[in-house]
């Protein structure tokens, strides 16, 4: 029931306001390169968009938690955190830049756990727990491990390198149990935020008729999507999550994970 609520009003305040199709809110966790070599520090970006539309962009509060994964360990990353206005084509809001140090060779794993975002048009709070990866040097580490959220997609393809054409699978997980016969949002980064001036850079696709792609979860938590093109893609299992409830309203505390696909060249 929920779920419907929220495509019905969202899908009727996008018609108010844009006359454009619905798509779904996706929490982001940015920087443009995934694959990366040297060691350094890499910008990181945290936007509360619609980014296949290049639509309405929602302000964040401060994130609850914001930290990477890397061997095991996790590193706060918090205090990297600075409050930004990104400019969308609809509208501006608040969001945050933040930075990642890369050291050793291996997989980063960004967790952030945001602030819920109060959803007027719906009358419900949105809580996005999302993941995104960046490599150093090709050295697999941590992708295929679980970072013990409360809700998680868990991929099943690596995440810093699929095959533009081929398949992703992901394992939606509650408190580390697979969570069968939820709804998965797909969303495309058709454009992608630029770095420099905190605005989207030109689309390089437009959604398709018939609103927000969907994929359902099997009886073991399981989705496989085919992966049409090459880019940034999105899978956000709605109210996946244990907790359905904040001050006093409906909950939809919702799993997110970004993946890179490339062509074959």
């Amino acid at each position: 029931m929920l779920k419907t609520l929220r495509k019905l009003a969202f899908a009727s305040s996008c018609l108010v306001a844009a006359s454009m199709p619905a798509q779904a809110h996706f929490q982001l966790v940015y920087t443009p390169d995934v694959n990366i070599t040297k060691a350094g520090e890499i910008p990181v970006k945290l936007i509360f968009w619609h980014p296949f539309e290049n639509g309405h962009v929602m302000d964040m509060g401060t994130p609850r938690e914001f930290y990477v994964m890397h061997r095991g360990e996790n590193i706060d990353l918090k205090s990297t955190l600075s409050e930004f206005s990104f400019a969308g084509t609809a509208n501006s809001a608040v969001a945050y830049d933040g930075s990642l140090l890369l050291k050793r060779s291996g997989d980063y794993v960004m967790v952030v756990v945001p602030e819920p975002y109060y959803e007027e048009s719906e009358d419900i709070y949105i809580q996005q727990l999302t993941k995104s990866y960046v490599n150093r040097n090709e050295i697999p580490t941590d992708w295929t491990e679980p970072q013990g959220l409360a809700t998680e997609i868990l991929p099943l393809n690596r995440p810093t390198n699929v095959v533009a054409g081929s398949t992703f699978t992901g394992r939606v997980l509650s408190e580390g149990k697979p969570v069968p016969g939820v709804e998965v949002e797909i969303e495309y980064m058709a454009a992608e935020p630029d770095m420099a001036t905190n605005s989207p850079k030109a689309p390089t696709a437009s959604p398709m008729p018939g609103g927000a792609i969907v994929a359902i979860s099997d009886e073991n938590g399981y989705f496989t999507f085919g992966i049409p093109k090459s880019g940034f893609w999105g899978f956000a299992a709605l109210g996946s999550g244990p907790e359905k409830e904040f001050q006093g309203k409906e909950l939809s505390q919702d799993a997110v994970l970004w993946v890179r696909a490339y062509d074959v060249k």
